[in-house]
C-alpha cells in the first residue's frame, strides 16, 4: 500500500471511517457496463453512475460527511458554503436532514434548474445568495460573511473530511468490480473528486492508472501541475460550470501531485457532443462536468484498448434549458456550424442568388440577421450556416468567392465571434 508521509493529508483510513458514517445516507449508485462505448473502444468501459445518487451528484458524500463530524458546532454556529451547484446542493441536504441552518452562495451564472433543486433540497433550512460571475467571486463573500457571522465554512473541495466523503466512490468501485481495473477516469474542478479517489485507489490497487480530466477553458490542475503550486487563471470558460474553477485546492493539489498518473484537457465543444451522444445513444443525461471523462476516453483510447476501465459521472444536473446552446456549441466543435458577416451586392436578386449559387442543397441556414438598425440592405448580414458535412466546408467558401460575395468568416475570429455570437 502506498501511504502519504503529511499527517494533514487523507489517509485510507479516513475514506474508510467516511464510508461507514455514509453508507445509510448516499446511495450506492450502480456500476454498469456500457456495451455501446465497451465495443466502441474495444475495452470493458463501466459507468460509476453518480448522476444517480440523491441530490444527482458525487457532492452529497463529501458534503454530508463535513457537517456531520462537525455537528455540534455547526448546530450552534450554523454553516455557509460557495458552490457553483452541486456541492450546494449536497450541503442543502445535509442542512435538511440534520436540522442545521446553512447560507449558501452561489455564482449569478448557475444555472436554475441547480438553484431551484437547492431549495428544494434545503427548504427552509437554507438561505441562498447568488453573488459573483465565477465560483471564486461566490467564495470570496462567502468566506467574509463566514468570518463575520462565526459560521463553519464548508469548503466544497480543499478540506481532508471532503477529501475522504469524495473518496468513498472510490470504495465502492474497487469493492464490487471483479479482476483489475486498469483505469480509472474522473473529472476534476478543485479537485476534492479525483484526490479522494486517487488516494484510496493507489493505496488499494497502486497498478490502476488514475486519470483526471479538466474543460480546456478551465485547467487550473494542470497550471497547477505545470507551476509547481495552484495558481489563479487570469481567466476561465464558466461553461462546464462543475468544473470552471480559477484555482485548484492547495490540499488536493498535494495529493493529486502525488497519485495522479495524467491530466487530460477536453475542449467545451467536444464535451457538448458527448452529452448529446448520451443522452440519443444511452438515455443518459449528464451535466458538462460528468461528461468531461466520457468526452476523454478518444484521448486513451489506444491506450485502454483490451482493459477494465471506470469512467466516474460525477453528475447529472443539466438545465434543458441549455441544451440548444450545447447543440450550437456541439456544431461548432464538430465543424457542422459557420457563422459568416456576408455584404450582398446592391442589385436585385442577390440573395436569390446566395441562396442558390452559394448555400449547398443540403445545408441549412440557421441565422439570418442584418447588423444595422437603419438603412439594413447596405450593410452586412449575420448568417450561421449548418453543413450536411464539415468537409463541405471549402467548397463553400469556394463559392462565395467564385460569386463575388464579400464575407468574413465569424468562426476563426475570437473578437468577432465574442462580440457576435
Amino acid at each position: 500500500m502506498i501511504e502519504l508521509e503529511s499527517k494533514s493529508l487523507v489517509k485510507v483510513e479516513d475514506i474508510l471511517q467516511a464510508f461507514h458514517q455514509l453508507k445509510d445516507v448516499v446511495a450506492h449508485t450502480p456500476l454498469q457496463r456500457n456495451d455501446i462505448l465497451s465495443t466502441r473502444y474495444q475495452a470493458d468501459i463501466y459507468l460509476k453512475r453518480e448522476d444517480l445518487q440523491h441530490v444527482r451528484s458525487f457532492k452529497l458524500r463529501g458534503a454530508y460527511y463535513k457537517i456531520a463530524s462537525i455537528e455540534e458546532q455547526a448546530r450552534k454556529n450554523s454553516v455557509v458554503c460557495a458552490s457553483a451547484g452541486n456541492h450546494a446542493q449536497g450541503v442543502a441536504y445535509a442542512c435538511a436532514a440534520l436540522a442545521i441552518r446553512g447560507t449558501i452562495f452561489m455564482p449569478k451564472t448557475t444555472p436554475k434548474q441547480k438553484v431551484n433543486q437547492v431549495r428544494m433540497f434545503g427548504g427552509s433550512f437554507v438561505d441562498i445568495r447568488l453573488e459573483g460571475d465565477t465560483f471564486d467571486d461566490s467564495a470570496a463573500a462567502a468566506t467574509v460573511f463566514a468570518t463575520e457571522q462565526g459560521a463553519e465554512f464548508i469548503h466544497p473541495f480543499d478540506d481532508p473530511d471532503v477529501i475522504a466523503g469524495q473518496g468513498t466512490v472510490a470504495v465502492e468501485i474497487l469493492h464490487e468490480l471483479e479482476g483489475p481495473v486498469d483505469y480509472i477516469l474522473a473529472s476534476v474542478g478543485g479537485g476534492g473528486l479525483i484526490a479522494g479517489v486517487s488516494t484510496y485507489t493507489k493505496s488499494i490497487s497502486p497498478t490502476t492508472k488514475v486519470i483526471g480530466v479538466e474543460p480546456s477553458g478551465a485547467a487550473s490542475m494542470a497550471e497547477a501541475f505545470q507551476q509547481g503550486q495552484p495558481v489563479p487563471l487570469r481567466s476561465i470558460d464558466k461553461f462546464v460550470d462543475g468544473a470552471a474553477v480559477k484555482c485548484a485546492g492547495a490540499q488536493t493539489f498535494t495529493i493529486a501531485k502525488h497519485f495522479v498518473d495524467d491530466l487530460l484537457a477536453v475542449p467545451e465543444g467536444k464535451v457538448c457532443t458527448t452529452i448529446l451522444e448520451m443522452y440519443n445513444q444511452h438515455a443518459i443525461v449528464v451535466e458538462p462536468a460528468g461528461a468531461l471523462p466520457i468526452a476523454a476516453l478518444d484521448l486513451v483510447a489506444d491506450d485502454i484498448r483490451g482493459k477494465q476501465v471506470v469512467v466516474i459521472i460525477s453528475g447529472g444536473n443539466n438545465d434543458i434549458s441549455r441544451m440548444q446552446e450545447i447543440k450550437e456549441k456541439s456544431l461548432l466543435y464538430e465543424g457542422y456550424l459557420h457563422y459568416f458577416l456576408v455584404k450582398f451586392p446592391q442589385r436585385a436578386g442577390a440573395l436569390r442568388q446566395f441562396l442558390h449559387d452559394v448555400l449547398g442543397p443540403e445545408d441549412d441556414i440557421t441565422t439570418f440577421e442584418y447588423t444595422k438598425k437603419n438603412n439594413k440592405e447596405s450593410g452586412p448580414a449575420l448568417i450561421g450556416i449548418e453543413l450536411h458535412d464539415p468537409d463541405d466546408y471549402e467548397a463553400l467558401i469556394a463559392r462565395f468567392e467564385h460569386n463575388g460575395f464579400e464575407y468574413k468568416a465569424v468562426n476563426t475570429d475570437s473578437l468577432l465571434f465574442e462580440l457576435l455570437i
